[in-house]
């Protein structure tokens, strides 16, 4: 009798908790599924949030590489010119690697870069500091001639059309007459010496900086000019305070520019009885030897007008802040 009740006791205890596991279960289920609920409704509203930010958003702009006259970012810009000197020095030193007589190239015409490089010291023995300074000297001494007559009358110019148009035939005569012809001439006129070399550099240039100073006076909008009209302005007083401000930064840039043309062209004139100068170097180097001078001083002068640049760049973005375009 005993047994029959722990039996029966044990059989409504065993249905008791399989009926708390059965609720048990089913809770779990329930909250499981209302947690799904919950979750694909908040990815619903965020699917709604994103899609309503992208429809406000501006569009991005593309890429650099897939926009015209984009720049790259300047880690990239270093890179990539960095990247085309040594594919240009790979294929000098390809072009002249081994012995004289297995080189692709003889080096009577192309020296290697360990022989051009190496051959510094020697160049240095030359004098070749005197001979930067005295090229220096002429191209400076030029370009600040040029600089003074073409900028006024460029400006002038710029402002009276009479005066462009009484002095453009000139201009174009001397844009239109080849560098070397104008050698001749400032000898007939200036014989040799210092005065003939800084005169031909000041007659090569002169009609680039008028054009270029006139360009970037004319350039300038006109409700500038009109505004200092309406404010009383004189037309001394538009030229002085708002034609020549405006555009000065553009005609610094073209000196720039002159000053580096200005050392190509000096080398056409230093090897006319000339004791120091770049351009006598390479004259000499030319007939006399070592040909490896003549490659070495080109290095030379090209890092000599990147220099001239850089500082001469510098300055310009320094005064003129707000042209981001230097």
């Amino acid at each position: 009798m005993s047994d029959d009740k722990h039996k029966v006791a044990g059989g409504d205890a065993g249905e008791a908790e399989k009926a708390a596991a059965e609720m048990a279960a089913a809770k779990q289920a329930a909250d499981k599924a209302a947690a799904d609920k919950a979750a694909a409704a908040r990815k619903v509203a965020q699917q709604a949030a994103e899609d309503e930010a992208a429809k406000n958003r501006l569009p991005s702009a593309p890429a650099w590489w897939r926009t015209l006259r984009a720049d790259p970012p300047a880690m990239i810009r270093l890179a990539l010119g960095a990247g085309m000197i040594a594919l240009l020095f790979g294929v000098w030193w390809f072009l002249t690697r081994g012995d004289a007589v297995d080189r692709i190239i003889s080096p009577s015409k192309l020296p290697s870069p360990g022989e051009v490089f190496g051959s510094f010291g020697k160049l240095m023995q030359r004098d070749l500091m005197d001979s930067i300074i005295d090229t220096l000297y002429r191209v400076f001494k030029g370009v600040l001639l040029a600089a003074v007559i073409g900028v006024v009358i460029g400006v002038l110019a710029a402002s009276h059309r009479g005066v462009n148009a009484a002095i453009a035939p000139f201009v174009i005569f001397l844009r239109s007459v080849p560098m070397g012809a104008l050698i001749p001439l400032t000898l007939l006129l200036f014989s040799t010496g210092e005065k003939q070399r800084v005169m031909f550099i000041f007659l090569a240039i002169v009609p680039f900086v008028f054009s270029d100073t006139v360009k970037a006076v004319s350039i300038v909008p006109d409700r500038y000019i009109e505004t200092a009209q309406t404010l009383g302005a004189s037309n001394f007083q538009i030229i002085r305070k708002v034609l020549v401000p405006l555009a000065l930064p553009d005609i610094i840039t073209s000196l720039r520019f002159q000053m580096g043309l200005a050392l190509g062209y000096i080398m056409l004139v230093e090897v006319i009885d000339t004791d120091h100068g770049l351009g006598k170097m390479i004259s000499s180097s030319e007939r006399q030897g070592p040909y490896e001078h003549v490659y070495l001083l080109l290095f030379v002068i090209a890092f000599i007008a990147f220099m001239l640049d850089l500082i001469f760049r510098t300055i310009q973005r320094g005064s003129f802040p707000w042209r981001k375009d230097l």
